[in-house]
């Protein structure tokens, strides 16, 4: 029998092994930063939209993965990062570094809303599974109040705000939140509107 002409197979990665979808690949980079940042022992805390599906929220992620950290571990993390084989990227903006992971942006932060990450926020994180590896995660309240503080007259997406305050909403200290950034005109129209639309209660006094 003559052989065949076709050629052999060519190996590759296990199907199993790949991220099956755009919000499994952010999941696995988060997943890979965190052991990364655990392992070299930097405080830090998962943010963003990976951070509100660890509290219950949306598995739908189609942006970066971000991480808190603090400002004077920036250059250390960094190290961390490069001696990972991973590039470090410094953009314009002067409050983060960037590197990517499974293809996907991962955000590596030091001031969330203008305001520097601090050890008391980090140390109020909550540790929890994020697709089965434990790690720090913002609190739902500091988490919430990072959002809706970054409202301004030249950013103000309250959709893309609005489903992460209904899935975490019982678990956020709206008073602390209030207090926080809730004098400022922006911030205060989402809160109106999360009270309107009976996501939260009303502040007390008012109708």
């Amino acid at each position: 029998m003559p052989e065949s002409s076709e050629p052999p197979p060519v190996s590759g990665p296990d199907p199993a092994e790949l991220p099956q979808d755009r919000s499994q690949a952010i999941l696995e980079a988060a997943k890979q930063i965190g052991a990364l940042l655990k392992r070299a022992g930097h405080p830090f805390a998962l943010a963003g939209s990976v951070a509100v599906y660890a509290h219950g929220g949306s598995r739908y992620l189609q942006h970066d993965a971000d991480f808190a950290i603090l400002p004077e571990d920036a250059e250390a993390v960094a190290a961390t990062l490069r001696e990972a084989g991973l590039g470090v990227r410094l953009p314009p903006e002067d409050w983060l570094i960037k590197t990517t992971c499974h293809g996907q942006n991962v955000d590596i932060i030091f001031s969330l809303a203008h305001q520097p990450v601090t050890r008391e926020m980090l140390d109020r994180a909550h540790v929890l599974p994020v697709d089965s590896v434990l790690m720090p995660v913002l609190s739902p309240t500091d988490l919430i109040q990072s959002l809706i503080s970054a409202f301004s007259e030249h950013y103000c997406d309250f959709g893309s705000v609005l489903p992460v305050a209904r899935a975490v909403r019982e678990k956020v200290d709206w008073d602390a939140v209030r207090a926080a950034c809730g004098a400022e005109p922006m911030p205060a129209a989402f809160l109106f509107l999360l009270e309107r639309l009976n996501v939260i209660d009303a502040q007390e006094g008012q109708p």
